[in-house]
């Protein structure tokens, strides 16, 4: 019974407490519910109030919007007002304009028909005066007319002939003293001394033993030399002295030094010989690039391009009818430029021109063209001014002059070229019969190299021993002589020497 009875009371507490429990989460839920819906109640309250001020918002801009644009109508419908009392205006004046050209224009054909009355009147008393003339004088008015215009014309003619010769004379004899002054004024400020090259080269021993190494063991070296520059050399009775003879001065200069670095070295054999020639043939080369540059530093010329300006160069070491190329086109520049400046013309172009004139004498390959039609060529090719490219080409009128410095450059070569002892035609000629002789041997097949020496009484052709045998070496120095004989006017004889030579070389490593 105890027990049923705590079992009881257990129970009794237990749905109790459950009760007490459940009422207490009824008024938390009940609260919690009564809490949300004042909080729901406030929320909704604020997005009225939001929705109510976004709504003014909106009709305010909207009505702002409305107002701008019955603003605008407004305007433009006042505008319209305006332009339409404008044109009205303006249609006004020109009704009020047309109504006035009108009374203007019946006025002036009134005004003409007077003067067609007038004219008529006018014509008819000229008619009859001139009638009247014409019986007084016994001649028509045309046949008046005409002789009146005869006498004028012939007087006319007879002052403008006179006054032509009167214009033409005193330009004759002013021309001819501005001219004369022109060239004596540059004449005199670009005077150099007469330049003539010769044919030899005198090289200059310290004593007579140094001539038998230099000759070598039964003439080797000599041999050797002469066959790598095509220069002969001559060792005769005079003391202290080698004479090294050749009509190009580019070999002369090269078999010179050649020859001074030998002397200087001492080894002279045919090895050492081949290296020094090679060697000063580079060193010859460079010189020649640095004497181009130095000329048109020297002449105030700028921009050349770098094959002219080698061109340049070789010109030291040519010469025009005896004359030094260099020094005749230096001298050509400067008169040109001096005679340009004194007749107002650009002296910088007529410098340029006169210092290229001759640049056609000098390619290493020559074609068949006049000097001055190949100076044109490449001065076009490596872009040159036009005006220089066409007084190039018409220094010798073989192309027609354009611009105004072509006829000065003509006349300054001939200055440069014309004084006494500046030129031997002699010597060109002689250098021209040798360099036919040397292109004409280049004509065959395996000729290496040709050297025309002894002053073109001997021609060296060195062949490829590759390429031809000792029996086609024969026929070749045959058909060569052959050739010469037939084509070519020389005094005395020409001796034609074929050398083929072969080489075994190893290297021991």
């Amino acid at each position: 019974m105890i027990v049923i009875g705590l079992v009881v009371g257990v129970g009794a507490g237990i749905a109790a407490t459950t009760t007490i429990l459940r009422n207490k989460l009824l008024g938390k839920s009940q609260q919690v519910l009564k809490d949300a819906e004042e909080k729901s109640e406030v929320i909704k309250k604020d997005k009225i109030l939001q929705a109510k001020e976004k709504y003014l918002q909106m009709k305010s801009e909207y009505d702002k919007q409305v107002n701008e644009r019955n603003n605008k109508l407004q305007a433009a419908e006042q505008k319209l007002k305006q332009r339409e009392q404008s044109l009205a205006q303006k249609v006004e004046d020109l009704q009020k304009k047309s109504n006035e050209l009108k009374t203007a224009s019946e006025n002036l054909n009134s005004q003409i028909e007077v003067l067609n009355k007038r004219k008529a009147e006018a014509e008819k008393i000229y008619k009859q005066s001139v009638e009247k003339l014409e019986h007084i004088a016994n001649m028509t008015a045309d046949e008046a007319k005409q002789q009146l215009v005869d006498m004028m014309t012939d007087e006319a003619k007879a002052e403008a002939s006179n006054a032509i010769m009167d214009i033409v004379e005193e330009a004759k004899i002013t021309a001819n003293e501005q001219a004369k002054k022109i060239v004596i004024q540059s004449i005199q400020r670009t005077a150099t001394e007469n330049a003539i090259e010769n044919t030899v080269s005198v090289f200059n021993l310290e004593n007579e033993e140094v001539k038998g190494r230099i000759i070598g063991r039964e003439g080797r070296n000599i041999r050797t030399l002469e066959s790598l520059t095509g220069v002969e050399v001559i060792i005769d009775d005079s003391p202290d002295a080698i004479i090294l003879s050749g009509f190009d001065p580019i070999r002369r200069e090269i078999a010179r030094l050649s020859l001074h670095k030998l002397v200087t070295d001492g080894r002279i054999h045919p090895a050492r010989i081949e290296e020094v020639v090679a060697k000063t043939r580079k060193q010859i080369e460079q010189e020649i690039i640095e004497v181009g540059k130095r000329t048109c530093i020297d002449l105030g010329i700028l921009n050349m391009n770098h094959e002219l300006m080698r061109m340049v160069g070789r010109m030291k070491y040519r010469s025009s009818y005896g004359q030094n190329l260099l020094q005749h086109s230096r001298e050509v520049a400067n008169l040109a430029a001096t005679m340009a400046s004194e007749l107002g013309l650009n002296p910088k172009l007529a410098k340029r021109a006169g210092l290229l004139h001759d640049i056609g004498k000098v390619p290493e390959n020559e074609p068949d063209l006049p000097h001055a039609i190949l100076g044109m060529k490449l001065a076009e090719k490596y872009k040159e001014h036009p005006d220089v490219c066409n007084a190039i080409g018409a220094h010798h009128d073989e192309t027609e002059m354009t611009s105004l410095i072509a006829p000065i450059i003509q006349v300054c070569d001939a200055i440069s070229g014309a004084r006494p002892g500046a030129r031997r035609e002699v010597v060109e000629a002689y250098i021209n019969r040798l360099n036919k002789l040397e292109e004409m041997a280049m004509t065959y097949p395996g000729v290496v190299k040709t050297y025309a020496i002894q002053a073109g009484r001997e021609l060296r052709v060195i062949v490829g021993a590759d390429k031809i045998n000792d029996i086609e070496a024969n026929k070749l120095s045959y058909d060569l002589s052959r050739q010469i004989q037939s084509e070519m006017t020389y005094p005395g004889q020409i001796k034609v020497t074929v050398i083929r030579e072969t080489r075994a070389v190893n290297y021991a490593k």
